[in-house]
């Protein structure tokens, strides 16, 4: 089943969910109706190729046109052209950020997809759907339209003031030009009355300006304090959890139009308060209350603008080599790797203002990591206005490299307890604000990174990742693994659904969780309120094996993603089965009846169990030896099941496989996924790999007679069948996994 059809048949409230992400980043007309197109491109890679992105979008429009003609309804055909006008201009210059919003929208899909089959949400998921979080946002959108509106209405109070004020400068200055002798007339004592009217309400009015003006800096300040700034730390959050595979992360539009509101009012202020400083010049009195509140006022609105800008200054993507774009936060030392930084203030004035420097390491106390390193390339970039999006300022390094630091004995540095994969590190990033007379630095960082010198150091450093951002939201504790965090098991088992869900396009449910937790904690009715340590996670073997939980997961993944995909999307692999289950699944079926599940004792082993009916009526069972990577190149697993032969004490060779648990025919399961392609061979007979189980031939007892010679039809029948070049022998019975 599509992916796209799974999602159409999600409850409700899983469907607003997929209704909520598709308004934001990608119409969701073009994925009906080119849900089977979009599903068989490679978005993820395309995300971080311009040109494989740029051929993609160029792909999508010829699609859509070609929907749009075939299209027999006259308003949906309308809507079709205008959506393609629409993703023209959008993604016109930046075929890459399309390529990623479609990459994130499947992977949300399938995310969406395995929450609903586990039918309860994890504690992550729950805490990143907040109900209240929408009435908060809205909330916060009317606070903000109120506070800017009162801005612009004491705009129109300062200047109703200057116009007061020079009135009664004019007329001021007017009588002390008069002769001195007229002063005592009647004429001059009224124009002094009526001065000092004026005067009284000049005061009068500059007191209630000022007035107003407190109580908007209150307000903004409370709106800082108490709204904007949870706001960012909660989107922050949620950058951690979706780096590790949760929801997919929006908001930050969002965020930089509170946060832009913001800044424009407080800008806005600094100038009436400039523009108060003016007016003193000219009139000034004792108790001038001007004079008295402006300084503290400024100093006020000054540190109101500091704290905003320095904290809109985020990274929006975090650091990700392009060869792995769905396991951020691991860096491959001479690989390069993209990473992209934003402000959130979005201000004509700072336009192609702001350079920004990235450090590696930056104030990294001594001793606190094994190895160093340096930024190999160019680390400095100018902001630019993305054109293409909602014209937001920002920054993105694409070329970054990273080289480790030599040292002149030969050592990398003070020998630790930790790993390579243990070892956090951090991206720092500079820039210095300018606007207004004001001059502030701007300091960020990404998370915690991990660097590795070889491919065979990923599986661990993911790990890394994923302990990291589950358990902390501190971006700086570079420490964290020198006392690692336990992880409760309602935590864990969400983000390894994740996992699934997000490498292999289908997550985990119910059953699959409870064999992981039985793996990892031993059996029990309920491990939710387990706790797990990172060493028996990650660093401990299993008992009885040589590797350990992690790694025997994180195998079987790279399996399902380079040799099963299809299958396990489609949901026929069971997976994660203990044998004894496998057995009280299997005893009461049809003989042939077969199930697919993971090997516990192989890396990155599947392997497939069959029921048999025994000559005393009990149910046998036969697992076959696990096929790995190695074995699954030669040949697609699909056509290992439709091909499969045992061969018993000389019998020809039959296919046990009958039905895919629980009663399912081989051919209706798996037939779409056999390989049909035919080879062209012409003049040779065409050959045929057959993998094939034998059964060991049990010695016959000393009485009986020797078996007869094969026949020369039986030998024909077998040499046309099989050949000692295409015959793959995996032994099977009695091998237990």
């Amino acid at each position: 089943m599509s992916q796209w059809k799974q999602v159409q048949q999600l409850e409700v409230k899983f469907l607003e969910q997929v209704d909520y992400f598709y308004d934001d980043n990608f119409p969701m007309e073009i994925r009906q109706v080119l849900a089977a197109w979009i599903e068989s491109q490679d978005w993820d890679t395309a995300s971080n190729h311009e040109s494989m992105a740029t051929v993609l979008f160029s792909n999508l429009l010829t699609q859509l046109e070609r929907q749009c003609l075939q299209e027999q309804n006259f308003l949906q055909r309308h809507n079709l052209k205008r959506i393609h006008q629409q993703l023209q201009v959008k993604y016109k210059t930046n075929p890459l950020h399309m390529a990623s919003v479609i990459s994130n929208c499947l992977r949300e899909e399938r995310r969406i997809i395995a929450t609903a089959s586990v039918q309860e949400q994890g504690p992550l998921e729950k805490s990143m759907q907040n109900s209240a979080a929408f009435e908060r946002q809205k909330n916060m959108d009317n606070r903000v339209a109120v506070i800017r509106s009162s801005v612009q209405m004491m705009d129109q109070a300062v200047k109703y003031l200057e116009d007061m004020q020079d009135d009664f400068d004019f007329r001021f200055k007017t009588l002390q030009s008069r002769d001195p002798a007229e002063r005592n007339t009647m004429y001059v004592k009224q124009e002094v009355t009526t001065l000092q009217e004026m005067l009284n309400q000049l005061d009068f009015k500059r007191k209630e300006i000022l007035s107003k003006m407190v109580d908007v800096i209150k307000e903004i300040d409370a709106l800082m304090n108490a709204q904007l700034s949870p706001e960012l730390m909660d989107w922050k959050r949620r950058q951690q959890i979706a780096c590790i595979g949760g929801p997919l992360l929006t908001g930050l539009d969002q965020l930089q139009n509170w946060f832009t509101l913001t800044a424009q009012s407080l800008f806005q202020i600094k100038r009436q308060l400039d523009k108060l400083g003016e007016l003193i010049l000219k009139v000034t009195y004792d108790g001038d209350p001007i004079t008295q509140q402006k300084p503290q006022m400024e100093e006020q609105v000054k540190y109101l603008i500091y704290h905003l800008i320095k904290s809109s200054f985020v990274v929006e993507k975090q650091p990700c080599m392009p060869t792995h774009p769905q396991k951020p936060l691991i860096i491959k030392t001479q690989v390069q790797f993209t990473t992209k930084v934003r402000l959130l203030v979005k201000l004509p004035e700072v336009d192609y203002q702001l350079k920004v420097k990235t450090t590696f390491d930056k104030d990294l106390p001594p001793g606190r990591v094994n190895r160093q390193f340096f930024i190999l390339t160019n680390n400095t970039k100018v902001m630019d206005v993305e054109e293409s999006s909602n014209g937001c300022l920002s920054v993105e390094f694409r070329h970054l490299q990273l080289k480790e630091r030599k040292y002149i004995n030969g050592t990398k540095g003070n020998e630790g307890p930790l790993t390579v994969t243990e070892e956090l590190h951090s991206l720092s990033f500079e820039a210095q604000f300018c606007m207004q007379g004001l001059n502030i630095d701007l300091e960020t960082c990404s998370l915690p990174l991990v660097v590795i010198s070889n491919v065979s150091q990923l599986p661990g450093g993911w790990a890394s990742v994923m302990w990291y951002n589950l358990l902390t939201d501190e971006p700086k504790n570079l420490a964290f693994f020198s006392s690692p965090l336990r992880a409760s098991w309602s935590q864990l088992s969400e983000v390894l659904s994740w996992q699934f869900s997000t490498f292999a396009g289908r997550g985990l449910n119910r059953e699959q969780l409870n064999m992981l937790g039985d793996k990892l904690l031993g059996q029990q009715a309920s491990h939710n309120d387990c706790q797990v340590s990172w060493s028996r996670f990650c660093k401990e073997n299993i008992p009885g094996k040589p590797f350990s939980f992690w790694m025997w997961l994180d195998s079987i993944l790279e399996l399902i993603k380079k040799h099963l995909l299809p299958i396990w999307i489609d949901g026929y692999i069971m997976g994660f089965v203990s044998k004894e289950t496998e057995r009280a699944l299997l005893k009461e079926k049809e003989p042939g009846t077969f199930l697919l599940r993971f090997s516990e004792s192989h890396l990155g082993g599947i392997t497939f169990t069959w029921v048999e009916q025994a000559e005393n009526g009990e149910a046998k069972f036969n697992s076959v030896e696990p096929y790995t990577k190695s074995r699954l190149s030669a040949l697609p697993f699909a056509d290992i099941i439709r091909d499969y032969k045992v061969i018993a004490d000389g019998i020809v060779p039959e296919n046990p496989l009958k039905f895919l648990y629980p009663d399912i025919p081989k051919d209706e399961a798996f037939g779409k996924h056999y390989n049909s392609q035919q080879r062209k061979a012409f003049p040779y007979i065409p050959s045929v790999l057959i993998p094939i189980s034998t059964f060991p031939i049990a010695t016959p007892p000393p009485s009986s007679s020797p078996e007869p010679p094969m026949t020369p039809g039986m030998f024909d029948m077998l040499n046309q069948h099989l050949s000692p070049f295409d015959i793959e022998t995996a032994m099977s019975s009695p091998y237990s996994d």
